[in-house]
């Protein structure tokens, strides 16, 4: 009898160790990417935007697991500061005080965890801001946090 009360519970423990197992969860370690090399994307590096029209940011926008969000940040480049992640240089205008520059922060939370996502926005640009040289930031971050950023240089034109 005690041996069977000792397999009896040899086996409960075995099978209980076994049903609360979890399967391995899928861990995301992968950033998402920003591709901009496709002829319908904009802006690209060095990109020209007049100062009173309208564009659509357009973008293709991939992850492994789900997307989560894209941001844009447009700010100018008046001091020539840097954080291009573009090989390309684009000719840069004197050093110079902003007046009245353009400003553009915006968040986009991508619906229904799509891996792919095709990123279009309209962006309206015064016909008051300063023209120079701005940058123009693309964030995605994907639903496990991880985030990539592209700064792509652009100017503004009378």
């Amino acid at each position: 009898m005690q041996t069977l009360k000792k397999y009896a519970l040899i086996a409960f423990m075995a099978a209980s160790t076994i049903a609360c197992k979890k399967d391995k969860e899928n861990i995301d370690t992968e950033k998402p990417t920003i591709d901009i090399s496709a002829a319908t994307a904009f802006p690209k590096q060095c990109s020209q935007i007049r100062r009173g029209s309208s564009f659509t940011f357009r973008a293709k926008l991939s992850d492994n697991v789900a997307l989560g969000s894209y941001s844009i940040d447009v700010h100018h480049n008046f001091d020539h500061h840097s954080h291009s992640t573009e090989v390309e240089e684009c000719t840069l205008e004197p050093i110079k005080k902003p007046v009245k520059p353009f400003v553009l922060v915006k968040s986009v939370n991508i619906p229904g965890q799509p891996r792919q996502y095709d990123a279009q926005f309209q962006i309206d640009v015064p016909a008051d801001v300063d023209p120079g040289n701005y940058h123009f930031m693309i964030q995605v971050t994907d639903q496990s946090g991880w985030s990539i950023q592209r700064g792509i240089s652009v100017r503004i034109i009378e």
